[in-house]
């Protein structure tokens, strides 16, 4: 391996966990306005996987074309190596963290040794907080962020005609399915900070840590669906989305919100409208300016992120079958040597 190579996983073929290859692979070039991150750590995401399996869950007109090899992953924290000539907000050895150019459809390239990333997409990362947990607090964080807290941007919603609008949580009943995920159990603490009522809803085995973080009731979803107990709810925040989510409109109250996380399958729209219930959704999109907010809250204690598993970077299959099974709790993290 040279200074213009590194170690990085790539896709050559899509497929399952097996085409993620380990091998070199050329060190990324900066553009005006990145900074080149030795990379430390990185999270998987889901759409790490929809990435590696070309995009076959989503409709054939909307998968985007993808170059291959490509190397996939987003969320990343390290160390700045290097710096484009015209940046001056970050500078070599500033630890770092981000979710870079997303959404972007493999060209954040984070499963490397070095990603470029524009500064714009970064946060100084806490120095309490190590390289693993910042990485976790990426996507995670930020998905949590601009659907309850604030978009934070004005980019066409590709899900629906018009942008998604958080709704006021201060003394407002919020149910989050999901809760022991990723997502969800970092929304469970963003939605208590913000003075909500917080329902969690996930398997048996996550009680005691949603509960740990936060939240004031929970339905075990593996005993008792939650949409035959829960009822009068202000906002279903639901972390797993697709063709089950509708199921959650019978648990709001008229002028309720239901946000799916993942809306494409969701079929209650008329239903919907019949009960007064807003449906909203949105695509995350990088921010350092909200990573930035969420850097304070770490600093400090006030939010915390969970980790499920640690691989090395060698081992990303290993980290996405483990995915597979899911019952994640918290976040999966490569590390990089």
């Amino acid at each position: 391996m040279t200074q213009d190579t590194m170690k990085a996983v790539r896709i050559h073929a899509f497929g399952g966990p097996e085409v993620l290859r380990y091998e070199d692979a050329p060190r990324p070039t900066l553009k005006p306005g990145e900074v080149l991150v030795r990379v430390h750590a990185v999270a998987l995401n889901p759409p790490d996987w929809y990435l590696r399996d070309g995009y076959r869950s989503l409709p054939a007109d909307w998968r985007p074309p993808v170059d291959l090899p490509v190397i996939p992953g987003s969320d990343v924290s390290g160390v700045v190596a290097a710096v484009a000539a015209d940046v001056t907000a970050l500078a070599v050895g500033d630890e770092v963290f981000g979710m870079v150019k997303f959404p972007s459809f493999g060209e954040s390239a984070a499963y490397a040794e070095y990603v470029a990333a524009p500064v714009t997409d970064l946060a100084r990362k806490p120095a309490a907080v190590d390289h693993a947990h910042a990485a976790g607090a990426a996507m995670a964080g930020l998905t949590a962020w601009q659907f309850l807290i604030e978009l934070g941007h004005d980019e066409p919603n590709p899900f629906q005609p018009a942008s998604h609008r958080p709704v006021p949580l201060s003394g407002q009943q919020v149910l989050i399915n999901g809760a022991g995920g990723g997502v969800g159990h970092l929304a469970i603490q963003l939605a208590k900070r913000a003075g909500a009522e917080v329902i969690a809803v996930a398997s048996g085995r996550h009680e005691q840590f949603v509960r740990d973080l936060g939240a004031d009731r929970f339905i075990d979803y593996t005993v008792t669906p939650p949409e035959t107990v829960a009822r009068d709810l202000d906002l279903v925040l639901d972390t797993l989305g697709g063709p089950t989510t509708a199921r959650f409109l019978r648990t709001l109250k008229r002028g309720g919100a239901l946000f799916p996380v993942y809306p494409l399958g969701f079929d209650g729209a008329d239903e919907a409208a019949r009960l007064g219930i807003t449906v909203s959704s949105t695509q995350v999109r990088s921010s350092g300016s909200q990573l930035e907010a969420l850097s304070r809250l770490l600093a400090e204690g006030r939010l915390r992120v969970a980790i499920d598993t640690t691989f090395a970077l060698a081992d990303a299959r290993q980290a996405h079958e483990r995915a597979a099974r899911g019952g994640i709790q918290g976040k999966i993290i490569l590390k990089v040597a």
